[in-house]
């Protein structure tokens, strides 16, 4: 029986204490974070590359990937588990966040190159890691470096421009980053932070004139989703939700379906990434759309199993 690819995931983990309709809950989180969590429920051989806190919130954090099967490449360390606010109104999150210090920040160019195995397929980051500090600069020199040597690199930039303080600086890195990656997934909301001030169609064009990746798939909420590959445009639909709980984590789950639908497909290598054609594509998207619509019919991130994900499937036909 053939080993499953090996997929590596960075970035934030963090406990958002969350604030719906003046009910408050604390649950595991972090855009990385739930990729990770997303794609060990769907079976892939995933492995998580940033540190956990020792705390007791880390210990929340890690069991939380441990029971969904994904391996803690990066470890335990002590300092404190970062926190994010969030305030949901009509379903919609808004976010700040206490980073300063905390354990998700604790990596190293060197720490990151140890913690990856040798038989790294994929890696995907995106999100608060790559704001600020030196702790973006080590995830921006991982994915060059893993990207140059042939790992298929996934980015998601996740926009945040609230928490940014310096936003010219952090968009040259995305682009900087776009320039060397394979895959970019991006929402409409992404694209507006990315590029302000300019029509969609001409930030759209201004990415895939910037980017190197093969597949470019942009989210546009109940608006369903588009991708690029070359010339080859793929618009799907939305697949309904049912019953709307609020969407936090829902572009994390598209996008983990994305890589965990590559592996299913043995795509999950740039060579095998450029040859997917439409009909290809377009069964990723509806894959991906259908996990993110079954996650927002739950409270907070809590992505579908791969079982879940495959029934609604069958059931959509």
């Amino acid at each position: 029986m053939t080993a499953k690819p090996v997929i590596c995931v960075g970035g934030e983990n963090l406990i958002d204490h969350v604030t719906r309709d003046g009910d408050v809950s604390a649950l595991a989180g972090g855009s990385p974070f739930n990729v990770a969590m997303a794609l060990g429920r769907q079976n892939a051989d995933v492995h998580y590359l940033t540190p956990i806190s020792t705390d007791s919130w880390g210990d929340t954090l890690a069991d939380t990937l441990t029971a969904s099967g994904v391996a803690l490449d990066g470890g335990r360390v002590d300092a404190p588990t970062t926190i994010a606010r969030v305030t949901v109104t009509a379903g919609i999150p808004s976010y700040t966040f206490e980073r300063d210090g905390t354990a998700e920040r604790q990596v190293s160019a060197e720490s990151l190159r140890a913690a990856m195995p040798d038989e790294t397929a994929a890696l995907h980051t995106g999100s608060l890691a790559l704001t600020d500090g030196p702790d973006a600069d080590a995830w921006e020199h991982t994915c060059k470096t893993a990207y140059d040597s042939g790992v298929l690199v996934s980015l998601d930039p996740n926009v945040r421009l609230s928490v940014i303080t310096d936003p010219d600086a952090y968009r040259a890195r995305i682009l900087r980053m776009m320039a060397s990656t394979h895959l970019l997934k991006l929402s409409d909301e992404d694209l507006e932070g990315l590029y302000p001030n300019m029509s969609q169609q001409k930030a759209l064009d201004q990415v895939r004139a910037s980017t190197s990746a093969s597949l470019v798939v942009m989210t546009k909420g109940p608006d369903g989703a588009v991708a690029w590959k070359g010339d080859t445009l793929v618009e799907i639909p939305a697949p309904p939700v049912p019953g709307l709980v609020d969407t936090v984590g829902a572009g994390d789950t598209f996008m983990a379906t994305l890589l965990a639908g590559l592996a299913r497909v043995n795509a999950l290598s740039p060579e095998a990434l450029s040859r997917l054609d439409k009909s290809d594509i377009e069964g990723l998207i509806r894959r991906a759309g259908m996990a993110a619509a079954i996650n927002c019919s739950r409270a907070g991130c809590n992505p579908p199993t791969v079982k879940e994900l495959d029934a609604a499937l069958d059931r959509s036909v």
